[in-house]
C-alpha cells in the first residue's frame, strides 16, 4: 500500500467519524440545544380554573378564621326578646366575649351569660350534630343552620338555695337579694320548692322540669357544675324558673360589651291643630 492510498483512507476514516458525531449531536440533545418541548410554546393556566382556586382558598381561609376567632376570642349577638329589659332592649347588639372561660375566671353572680338552653326548654331537642349545623354553630354564618341561644343573668351559684317570693324578690340562702339596680319589676310568682319551677317553653309547651319526680318536695338547691339564670324582666323571661337549673358546659360566653342600640323618637299624643 503506498502512501497516498494510506492517506486517501485517513481522510475518508475522519470524515466518517465527524458525520457520525454529527448526526450523535442532533439525536441526543445536550447541553445548550433546547429540546422539541422546549421549543413548543407554553401553554397558559385556564382562568376560570385559578379563579375557581382562589375563591376556594379564600372561603377555607375566611372559615379557618371565623373559627378561631368565635372560639378564641369573641363574638356577636344580638337581642331578640324584652327578656333583660330595662338592661338590654330588643335590637341591642352586643359582644360576646370568651377569653374568660379560657383563662379560667369564675362565673360570678349578677354575670350575663349567652347559653344553649336545657333540651327541656327546646322540645326535648338537644344540639344538633348535622355537619351544616355544627358548621353554622362554630362559624355564625346567617345562611346555614343556627340553634337558638338565651341571655340572662347568673342568680344562684352552686350551692345556693333559692326561694322566690311573690312582690318581694329573691333570696339567696335566705337572704333577699338586692336587685333595685337592674330588675324591671318583681316577680309576680313564688318558688319555694323544686315542685313549684314551671311554665310556658318556647315550644309554647307547659313543662315541670322536677313535678313529677322524688325531688318535687324538695328545697330548690343549685346542684354542682349548675347555674340559676334569670332575665331581668321576670315576669315576662322564660329562665330558671320555667326550665330549672343551666349546665355550665352549655354557656357560650359572657355579655361584655353593649356596641349597637337603635335610638328611637318619643312618641308623643297627637295635637289637634288650632
Amino acid at each position: 500500500m503506498d502512501q497516498s492510498e494510506s492517506i486517501s483512507k485517513s481522510v475518508s476514516t475522519q470524515g466518517q467519524k465527524h458525520a457520525i458525531n454529527t448526526a450523535d449531536k442532533h439525536k441526543m440533545p445536550g447541553k445548550g440545544n433546547p429540546t422539541p418541548a422546549e421549543n413548543e410554546p407554553q401553554q397558559k393556566p385556564n382562568f376560570l380554573v385559578s379563579l375557581a382556586r382562589e375563591i376556594i382558598e379564600l372561603v377555607v381561609v375566611t372559615v379557618i378564621l371565623l373559627i378561631v376567632i368565635r372560639w378564641a376570642l369573641a363574638e356577636a349577638r344580638y337581642i331578640p326578646s324584652s327578656s333583660m329589659e330595662p338592661t338590654l332592649q330588643i335590637n341591642d347588639r352586643l359582644l360576646v366575649e370568651k377569653l374568660s372561660d379560657h383563662f379560667r375566671r369564675p362565673i360570678k353572680r349578677g354575670d350575663i351569660l349567652v347559653f344553649y338552653p336545657p333540651p327541656i326548654e327546646m322540645g326535648g331537642h338537644d344540639l344538633s350534630n348535622d355537619p351544616l349545623t355544627v358548621l353554622g354553630r362554630l362559624t355564625g354564618l346567617p345562611f346555614l343552620p343556627y340553634e337558638p341561644a338565651f341571655i340572662k343573668r347568673v342568680i344562684g351559684l352552686p350551692g345556693d338555695h333559692i326561694r322566690i317570693a311573690r312582690n318581694q324578690g329573691v333570696f339567696i340562702n335566705g337572704q333577699l337579694l338586692n336587685e333595685s339596680a337592674y330588675i324591671k319589676e318583681l316577680p309576680d310568682y313564688d318558688l319555694n320548692i323544686l315542685g313549684d319551677i314551671q311554665g310556658r317553653s318556647t315550644a309554647s309547651t307547659i313543662i315541670r322540669p322536677y313535678g313529677d319526680s322524688a325531688q318535687a318536695n324538695q328545697p330548690i338547691v343549685v346542684p354542682p357544675g349548675h347555674l340559676f339564670m334569670m332575665g331581668d324582666n321576670r315576669n315576662n323571661s322564660e329562665d330558671g324558673h320555667v326550665w330549672g337549673f343551666l349546665n355550665e358546659k352549655r354557656v357560650i360566653g359572657r355579655a361584655c360589651l353593649l356596641f349597637w342600640r337603635q335610638l328611637e323618637a318619643p312618641k308623643y299624643p297627637p295635637v289637634i291643630d288650632e
